[in-house]
């Protein structure tokens, strides 16, 4: 099983970044961490841009905790952008893959709530194909 669902762009970071794509398929960001800015500012050390995007569908959180309190542990759906270190141009999308809930947990009455995460997070990365502008 993979991590994450993933695809790669040629754009800028900030027009790959998916808050419009994820809130259409009902996510909202609730965090939002730069680790090139906060790995910097607190270790001096530099990376190429990388943020993750604490993405949240409400609706699926609660019916998720309803099942599994500690579910929580592993929500919000982490959403991260990153700058490919091998490539000028490209830029990495993925989400973490919701099936992982279900195999962390070993509890199948999440298959359903994680199948459903899937079919919203799939369609908002494979929009950005189609909306992120030539770079």
């Amino acid at each position: 099983m993979n991590l994450g669902l993933s695809t790669t762009l040629h754009t800028s970071f900030d027009d790959a970044c998916t808050r419009n794509a994820l809130s259409q398929q009902g996510f909202g960001v609730l965090t939002e961490i730069d680790m090139r800015a906060t790995l910097e500012t607190e270790l001096g050390e530099t990376m190429e841009d990388y943020l993750i995007l604490g993405a949240c569908n409400p609706p699926l959180a609660h019916q998720a905790v309803g099942i599994d309190r500690q579910i929580g542990l592993l929500l919000p759906c982490n959403v991260i952008v990153r700058r490919d270190p091998t490539s000028d141009k490209g830029i990495i999308v993925g989400a973490m893959n919701p099936q992982l809930m279900v195999q962390v947990t070993d509890e199948p009455a999440l298959q359903p709530i994680a199948a459903q995460a899937s079919a919203k997070l799939r369609p908002a990365i494979d929009s950005l194909d189609h909306t992120a502008s030539a770079y």
